[in-house]
């Protein structure tokens, strides 16, 4: 047996073997990180209850909005620029540096002047805001980040995400154990992006690079800058999109229907990454067939949209029966009524599922322009339809505008725009959970 693994393994070439070792590293990542944020983020929600968990939500939810400011919609453009020419590293990552730190000190800027607007009596929140926002100038330490993607050697910075997360994980328990106040949690929260800020440089360091060499280009940031500001609104209106509910409910100071819908959407997101691994693992079949066999293309394409659907009814379905248990298990008795929410939020998720199915078709068929359009025609419907019935329903209104605004968006718009027909196509007939069940083992074609 082990003669044969190890012929097996020297058939793989060492290219395909690094990313199959990077890919490993980037899924442990996932799975400690969504582990240990569970469990210490569910000690911390029963500490706090649904008033104070709420009101850290909202702050933290606040600042998401202007968080691509601070990224700049660097990432991949970065990534890809030192992949195809290492010899311009120093500069890129210096440009990338300076620029992410200024989109930090803008954000700050941003968030303290906008929530002093909205909520001028309420120190509380100003104080949760400013803290959490603080954060964003840390992550100009992400263009280290950047440096080992472009090098397919994630290790580094999954070792030193992980190595930090378990410290803070340690302390935000103590801080529980101590009966640490609310600003405690925001504090920790900014200590934690320095901190890996740290274990970035410490890492890169070790590895022979030095950020001495970075230099700062005024040329090389207007060329970024000209192809990320694309992808920065659309951030802007992904988190606009995402973070509405939760925003407004906080606007309208319901704090514990905030906490109770938190805990709900949280319980509903443990699986998100699931659909991403899906598409990060099928795309390429699927792009080379698209140029190869059209028809050979949509069938495959058919049965990556009936495996989104049995996924989403195999989360949907069990969460939604067992909800009550679930949160008295996880919450404890003061979120019980978080149990209603998540019966019904947790069917929302065909909006992540179908989602990133959509986003797929859009990369391969050169029609990412949608993309953008319908985030911003979500994000609109979405805080109009909050608008409307959270004074009333409060977090149940929060879900309902939730479920209306993906069921219109992600699926609805397929079948009235001409060139979304296709993929709406591939949805209605997965609809045919008998048909799809037999596409899935090959029976039917």
């Amino acid at each position: 047996m082990l003669d044969k693994l190890t012929a097996a393994s020297q058939k793989i070439g060492p290219g395909l073997r690094q990313v199959l070792v990077n890919l490993a590293w980037l899924f442990t990542d996932q799975i400690l990180q969504m582990g240990l944020g569970l469990v210490v983020g569910l000690w911390v929600a029963r500490y706090l209850g649904p008033v104070q968990f709420g009101l850290l939500n909202y702050a933290i939810a606040f600042v998401s909005v202007f968080s691509s400011v601070a990224t700049m919609g660097l990432g991949s453009i970065v990534i890809r620029d030192i992949a195809r020419n290492p010899e311009c590293k120093n500069e890129t990552l210096g440009t990338a540096f300076g620029m992410q730190f200024t989109g930090g000190c803008i954000t700050l800027l941003l968030t303290v002047t906008v929530i002093s607007l909205f909520k001028p009596d309420d120190d509380l929140t100003r104080w949760l805001v400013g803290i959490i926002a603080a954060g964003t100038i840390f992550q100009a330490f992400e263009a280290i980040n950047f440096w080992f993607q472009s090098q397919v050697q994630s290790k580094y910075t999954v070792l030193a995400k992980n190595s930090v997360s378990f410290f803070v994980a340690a302390v935000r328990i103590g801080l529980v154990t101590i009966k640490a106040p609310l600003l405690a949690f925001a504090c920790i929260r900014l200590a934690e992006v320095a901190i890996a800020g740290m274990a970035y440089v410490y890492f890169y360091q070790l590895t022979g690079n030095k950020i001495k060499d970075w230099q700062f280009s005024w040329g090389r940031g207007k060329e970024l800058l000209a192809e990320s500001w694309p992808i920065m609104l659309s951030g802007l209106a992904v988190y606009l999109y995402s973070k509405t509910d939760q925003l407004m409910l906080g606007a309208m100071n319901k704090n514990a229907e905030l906490g109770y819908y938190a805990a709900a959407v949280k319980i509903s997101e443990v699986c998100d990454f699931l659909p991403m691994i899906i598409s990060g693992s099928i795309f390429p079949k699927l792009a080379n067939l698209r140029e190869k066999n059209y028809q050979e293309y949509l069938s495959k394409f058919q049965i990556y949209c009936d495996t989104m659907m049995f996924l989403w009814l195999g989360v949907a379905i069990p969460i939604s029966l067992l909800s009550p248990w679930i949160v008295n298990l996880l919450y404890g008795e003061n979120y019980a009524k978080s149990a209603a929410v998540l019966a019904i939020y947790v069917w929302a998720q065909f909006g992540s599922n179908f989602g990133v199915a959509r986003n797929t078709y859009f990369t391969i068929e050169g029609q990412l322009r949608y993309s953008l359009y319908l985030t911003v025609i979500g994000s609109i419907l979405n805080i109009g339809l909050n608008w409307l019935l959270i004074p009333k329903y409060g977090a149940f209104g929060a879900t309902a505008a939730t479920l209306i605004t993906y069921f219109y968006v992600i699926i609805l718009v397929n079948f009235l725009i001409k060139e979304l027909r296709p993929f709406g196509k591939l949805i209605w007939r997965s609809l045919n959970l008998y048909k799809a069940a037999f596409r899935l083992i090959g029976l039917v074609k």
